[in-house]
């Protein structure tokens, strides 16, 4: 390899490793990174074998990061959680690895104060009309329609 270049891919390398150092990222968010800073796809290869040696990125720790967070932060249900992750090309079982963060009670819970919450901004007194709305608003939000139609089916 030339000097130039070697000195090119050391710069890119870095650059790689200062984004992924950042914040937690998935391959296909650096794969992408690398083709908007117009990288070569055997150089990108490369840089992201380097990065996946050095535990730079690791699709695991992604996961359950992502699926942690989303369910914390943005109370976002399992289904729309496994959806994202699908759409960053995350396989299946290190999506399932990475749902694992999501503790059964705490998801239901969640579930709970989410309607709750949305309940006190509805206006509508028809009460069917009123829980049609409030399914809608969970499902959207990623959770399973069975589970919420549970909970609404049991609030008192």
């Amino acid at each position: 390899m030339p000097e130039q270049e070697k000195k090119a891919h050391a710069f890119i390398l870095s650059k790689a490793q200062n984004y992924c150092a950042y914040q937690e990222r998935c391959i296909f968010d650096l794969i992408n990174k690398l083709r908007e800073w117009k990288i070569k796809d055997e150089v990108a290869e490369k840089i992201i074998n380097q990065l996946v040696d050095e535990d730079l990125i690791n699709e695991e720790r992604y996961a359950r990061n992502y699926a942690g967070s989303k369910f914390r932060i943005k109370k976002w249900g399992k289904n729309k959680i496994i959806y994202e992750l699908k759409r960053k090309q995350v396989p299946d079982l290190i999506i399932q690895i990475g749902l694992q963060e999501i503790e059964d009670e705490e998801y239901i819970n969640a579930l709970k104060g989410l309607l709750s919450k949305k309940s006190f901004t509805l206006d509508d007194s028809n009460p069917i009309k009123r829980k049609q709305k409030l399914a809608k608003y969970a499902i959207s939000k990623g959770y399973r329609s069975g589970l919420v139609w549970d909970v609404l089916n049991n609030i008192k």
